[in-house]
């Protein structure tokens, strides 16, 4: 039986603000781009979530939702540092850590001679030392697996803990809302809801083969965790898959023509990126991302395609065909295979 701990930061960019600027404590803040130039917001402290304010959001639009909103600037660097912080304490207690972003990571301590190796008190331990450390809370969850885990670090959120034993699982899976269910967004949740489906209790009526027909392989996940299984080991090592660039226009580009007028310097600045990992990697498709004026996004990517002016202009071409609309956000990237990992196998180009 694992023991596994959901580290998760609590607004973190905005954490760090609060912390280093006390002026901006008690008042709707967050973190993101500006109002006037289509910023987006990173993330927000929990007085503007009262006006329904969240990540991913357009500036202008929180705005609106909450007139008294500060919007301030990135500070990446602070970020990363205290990032890198926690992520020190948490191998300070178990080397089997997954950081899966700057502010969370999952912990495996089923072996951790720490705490006389209680999990609880472990992630008790882990929250103390981010608050002298660094002056900020998180939350943590505890629990058999890393799907109930996450959903428990989520449960007392901002600076809680929760803990799920394995006796409790049975229970606590059947009445946990399918919405809370990482992968369950608002199409399948409303899809769901027409099943007569609210909660894992509900989706427990269902076996894998109907969940399989109406969901496809989501719908095997979907029955595994409705029955609280997920046999995810932590992963300790997480090489990238993927490097891409992308750019927020202030106007949008109204035509195809216009969008392809806008490759040549994005190519060059994914061409840089590129050079700072080059033997490391071998590239396997090429992709382009769209976000048109209605906030909807597409993604194209094809195997073998070049990666160049013209492949990319194919691939953007394609792809503003879904949409054709005009476009807001451009993106460029590539996949790729790590060639410093062993288990790295990949298909080799049969006339090269």
């Amino acid at each position: 039986m694992r023991k596994i701990i959901h580290c998760d930061a609590d607004c973190f960019f905005a954490a760090i603000e609060m912390r280093d600027d006390p002026a901006l404590r008690n008042r709707p803040m967050a973190v993101g781009g500006a109002s006037d130039r289509r910023g987006v917001i990173s993330t927000c402290n929990y007085e503007a979530r009262r006006y329904g304010v969240h990540s991913a959001m357009a500036s202008a639009y929180a705005k609106r939702l909450c007139p008294d909103l500060l919007i301030v600037p990135h500070r990446m660097d602070a970020y990363r540092d205290a990032s890198l912080v926690m992520r020190h304490i948490f191998y300070d207690f178990s080397e089997r850590v997954e950081p899966l972003s700057l502010d969370e990571a999952f912990l495996d301590v089923t072996d951790s001679e720490h705490c006389q190796g209680s999990a609880t008190r472990i992630a008790e331990a882990i929250r103390e030392r981010v608050r002298e450390s660094l002056g900020i809370t998180i939350s943590a969850g505890v629990a058999p697996n890393k799907f109930l885990a996450k959903v428990a670090s989520d449960w007392r959120k901002p600076d809680g803990l929760f803990v799920i034993t394995p006796a409790q699982v049975p229970d606590f899976v059947r009445g946990l809302p399918v919405k809370r269910v990482p992968g369950v967004g608002r199409a399948t949740a409303n899809r769901l809801a027409q099943l007569g489906v609210a909660s894992c209790g509900d989706l427990q009526r269902y076996d894998v083969f109907e969940l399989s027909e109406r969901f496809g392989a989501f719908g095997v996940r979907l029955h595994h965790l409705s029955h609280g299984r997920d046999e995810r080991a932590v992963t300790v090592s997480r090489r990238r898959k993927s490097l891409s660039v992308e750019h927020t226009f202030p106007q949008d580009l109204p035509d195809v023509e216009r969008c392809l007028g806008q490759l040549p310097g994005l190519l060059q600045s994914l061409g840089r990126r590129l050079r700072r990992v080059e033997g490391e990697y071998r590239v396997v498709k090429a992709f382009v991302k769209l976000k048109f004026d209605d906030f909807t996004t597409t993604t194209l990517e094809r195997a073998g395609a070049q990666v160049g002016l013209a492949g990319y202009s194919q691939l953007c071409r394609e792809a503003f065909e879904r949409g054709g609309r005009p476009v807001r956000l451009l993106g460029l990237g590539v996949r790729f295979v790590d060639l410093r990992e062993d288990q790295a196998f990949y298909q080799l180009d049969l006339f090269s």
